[in-house]
């Protein structure tokens, strides 16, 4: 199961957390993965092009992203979230979704 953490301070996202597999194929068929991946590229890739600074750190099976506080990223990110959803919807079972407040101001 991909789980997939979001980090809010004061209303605002200001973090991400992507870590596992969906099991929903074999390795390198897995659509859900794959699409979880991409949209989480696209949205790191968005937060750079907006100046929202993103510090993303990556290991095998876990990527971690924080952004300053800002609009624009918290958006960004929350579409992040919204597509998760979107995801898990269409594959049941395939992405546990957290929503957790900031442990940093």
């Amino acid at each position: 199961m991909i789980h997939a953490d979001f980090y809010q301070f004061k209303g605002k996202f200001r973090e991400f957390k992507i870590s596992g597999h969906a099991g929903y194929a074999e390795s390198g068929k897995d659509v859900v993965c794959a699409s979880v991946s991409s949209a989480v590229q696209l949205t790191v890739n968005m937060l750079d092009c907006f100046d929202c600074e993103p510090q993303v750190s990556a290991d095998e099976n876990i990527i971690c992203c924080s952004v300053k506080d800002g609009e624009t990223a918290s958006m960004l990110i929350g579409q992040l979230l919204r597509h998760c959803r979107a995801i898990l919807e269409e594959f049941p079972k395939t992405i546990n979704i957290t929503i957790r407040r900031c442990k940093y101001v």
